[in-house]
């Protein structure tokens, strides 16, 4: 039975920055707790990859990485804001603050780096893109090759890591709650892959929706910085 209780997720403070390389096994990564993705929406997914999270902070920017133990990968967009979500994919929705009526971003990363950036007010409705400009200010890097095609059937395992700067945020959500110790955010983490051989649909949060949805920020969990 899925444990639905609200998740809480305690992100560390850095003593310096990370080096976005795409790579699991570092420092200062290594003295940080991982984060899992243990339910899932819509029917049992026949293939379940075990997918990991890790979140860090410094006084400008928010660090994350995900490790993905997959199978059936596939990516084949390319371009950014393209639909990623069909192919092997993460996804971080996130309020950078407490009060979700102020909107949220949805930040989806494919396998291979191709991303899309958006942020709404309300769930799907009026959704302002994030220009690519402002999308190249977060430094990112991924561990697969941009394109993925054709399927890579064996289990492979894979990463994203990615640099959010504050300062990017801001004309889209406004003031936002500025991390540090005691502050809080809303948040889930997710990984899709609904156009691949094997579908599925997982979160970190619970989110209670008969079918899969991930723009419910209702479900969000919290982010508590240290």
């Amino acid at each position: 039975m899925e444990n639905k209780e609200q998740k809480i997720y305690r992100i560390a403070r850095l003593a310096e920055p990370v080096t976005i390389n795409a790579v699991w096994d570092k420092e200062p990564w290594n003295n940080i707790s991982a984060l899992s993705l243990e339910h899932h929406m819509g029917d049992q997914p026949e293939h379940r990859p075990k997918v990991q999270a890790k979140a860090a902070y410094d006084d400008a920017a928010l660090y994350v990485i995900f490790r993905v133990e997959d199978q059936y990968v596939r990516c084949i967009m390319e371009n950014y804001q393209d639909p990623v979500s069909k192919d092997s994919a993460v996804e971080f929705f996130f309020t950078p603050g407490e009060d979700l009526s102020k909107g949220y971003f949805n930040l989806e990363t494919n396998c291979g780096g191709t991303a899309l950036f958006k942020f709404q007010k309300e769930a799907r409705k009026d959704q302002v893109k994030i220009p690519e400009a402002t999308f190249e200010k977060i430094d990112l890097a991924h561990s697969l090759p941009r394109i993925v095609d054709p399927e890579i059937q064996e289990e492979v395992t894979w990463t994203i890591e990615y640099r959010i700067p504050y300062d990017i945020l801001t004309p889209y959500y406004g003031e936002l709650a500025r991390p540090a110790p005691g502050v809080e955010w809303r948040a889930n983490f997710y990984k899709i892959a609904s156009d691949g051989s094997h579908p599925h649909y997982l979160t970190w949060a619970f989110v209670d929706y008969p079918e899969p949805r991930f723009h419910l920020p209702e479900f969000f969990g919290v982010l508590e910085f240290e």
